[in-house]
Parts: C-alpha cells; sequence; structure tokens
C-alpha cells in the first residue's frame, strides 16, 4: 500500500514506519485537556459538527472524537500508508479515512466546523498549508493544533522536572537533524507571515482584500500530567520518535547504554511496582478563520 501524496521527509517516513508500536506507545490525550481544546474549537456539545483532522497518524485523536456524544462526522487525512492502514482497520464511527496532505485535501470548500492537527502541525506549518486549511473551513470556524509533549522532548526553554528528564532532553536535542519539530517552537511563524511588516503594505492588502486568514494572536493553553511507566514501555515510547527510531548500529548501542545510565539517577522516581514517574503536558492552540 503505497501513497501517491505523501510528502514525508525521509527520516519521518523511516521514524514512523512501524505504525503499530508508534500506535500502541504513543500516549492519548488527558481528559480535561480534549474538553478544553473542543470547547476552543466551538464544537463541544454541538452535535454532529463536521472536522477535519489533517495527519490523523494512526488515530490516537480520531479514537477520541469518534466516541464523543456529538457524533461528530470526520475526514481524517493521512499521509503515510502505514499509519493510515492502522487507522482504516479501526474502523471509527463517523470517520473517513483519506489519503491526503495538509496542502492537498479531497475536502470540498468551506466543509468542515473546525479542523484540528494533533501532535503534527509542526510537520506542515506552511503557507501552502495554511491556504488549504482555509479552504476547507467555514468562515468562523477555528483551527486547532494539540501537543503531548514529554519533559523529555521539550524546548529548550521549558524547565523539565526532574534532571533525568533534562539528561535525556539534551540527548534528544543532539540528535537534531534540521527537521521540524514541535520542541523548535518554529510552526508559530506561519502565522505571523499573514503580517505584513511594511505599514504601506498592511494598507494595501486592506484594499485588495489580502487580509490574514486566520486570527492573531493565538490561543494557548496546557494541562500538565504524570504517568507511570516501566522501563521497557519508556523505552519503547521513546523510540516512536522519529530521530531515535532511525539509529542504527553504534548510535543505537549508545543510546540505550545512556538510557540505561538515566533511568538509574537518583531523582528518578518509582512506584511499588517499580515504574517511573515521566512528566509531560498537553499542550494546545486555536485560531479562528477569518
Amino acid at each position: 500500500m503505497t501513497s501517491q501524496t505523501s510528502r514525508l521527509p525521509a527520516a519521518a517516513e523511516e521514524g514512523f514506519k512501524d505504525a503499530a508500536s508508534y500506535d500502541a506507545f504513543r500516549p492519548s490525550y488527558p481528559p480535561e485537556a480534549v474538553e478544553a481544546f473542543l470547547r476552543r474549537l466551538k464544537v463541544a456539545q454541538q452535535d454532529e459538527a463536521k472536522i477535519v483532522e489533517v495527519a490523523a497518524g494512526t488515530g490516537k485523536f480520531t479514537e477520541l472524537l469518534a466516541r464523543r456524544p456529538e457524533r461528530f462526522t470526520v475526514k481524517a487525512i493521512e499521509p503515510h500508508a502505514g499509519m493510515r492502514e492502522n487507522l482504516e482497520q479501526k474502523d471509527l464511527r463517523g470517520v473517513q479515512v483519506i489519503d491526503g496532505r495538509a496542502d492537498k485535501m479531497a475536502v470540498d470548500d468551506e466543509w468542515g466546523d473546525a479542523c484540528i492537527a494533533a501532535q503534527a502541525f509542526h510537520w506542515f506549518a506552511t503557507t501552502e498549508s495554511l491556504k488549504e486549511i482555509e479552504r476547507v473551513l467555514r468562515p468562523g470556524a477555528v483551527f486547532g493544533g494539540i501537543w503531548n509533549i514529554e519533559d523529555y522532548n521539550k524546548p529548550k526553554g521549558w524547565e523539565a522536572t526532574t534532571k533525568w528528564e533534562q539528561k535525556l532532553n539534551d540527548f534528544i536535542w543532539s540528535l537534531d537533524d534540521g527537521l521540524p519539530r514541535f520542541r523548535h517552537q518554529k510552526w508559530k511563524e506561519v502565522f505571523d507571515q499573514q503580517l505584513p511588516a511594511n505599514p504601506v503594505q498592511v494598507i494595501k492588502d486592506t484594499f485588495t482584500n489580502s487580509l490574514p486568514s486566520f486570527s492573531l494572536p493565538l490561543g494557548e493553553d496546557t494541562t500538565k500530567w504524570t504517568v507511570w511507566l516501566g522501563e521497557e514501555a519508556l523505552a519503547s515510547r521513546l523510540n516512536t520518535l522519529s530521530q531515535i527510531a532511525v539509529l542504527k548500529g553504534d548510535e543505537r548501542d549508545a543510546f540505550v547504554k545512556l538510557f540505561k545510565e538515566i533511568i538509574q539517577g537518583d531523582d528518578v522516581e518509582r512506584n511499588e511496582k517499580g515504574e517511573i514517574a515521566v512528566h509531560g503536558q498537553t499542550f494546545f492552540f486555536w485560531t479562528d478563520r477569518l
């Protein structure tokens, strides 16, 4: 099963090829964060609202939409063949799985009441994608992105809860391959690019109707959380990060050695089962389609 539309970077294609492991070990989203996010998108308690989910992956967030009492109709767009197949096999209520990209979606003009990018917008934060998202949303609809961010995969400016998570974070940053990820925080720039820096251009844009497509500033919120994972489960979750999944040979051995050393640190908190407290937060943003 080969997608004719996928334009994912090669490292992402390789890193996400084990879709079953991604689906098994990536976390779901805290119920309170999901509820707050959907309220901001103006679809909570809106029966039969129509939602475009772009880069739906294996359906970690799609599953939550399908279980909602509002009986959403969801068009789930996904370019990665393996992930799309995994999502199709779930046969979720009200969900149509579609092969497509963020900049080329088989969705009618102004169809959606909301558009969601879960754990993904950093991959396609481009002017072309934003124009396509604008096209598929009705005026007044809301576009939002949501991410689960473990402390070990956080932006540099965020404080880690523990020393061991900071050490893992430093290691992950050392693997930086130049591809866009949430922790770089560059995905926000595409919204700022809607606004010309030159005041004269602002006036010209007003007269030519070349106004921003999405509202600024972005709305933002977070929900902090802690989960307990065994050593093997934590290693498996780390391996769902594309830049770790692609490690081979000596690089893989070095990562395994470092991981084993780090989780023996004196600030690693364990419960009675020996599971490790892993800290993070769910971050989400929203913006109105003007």
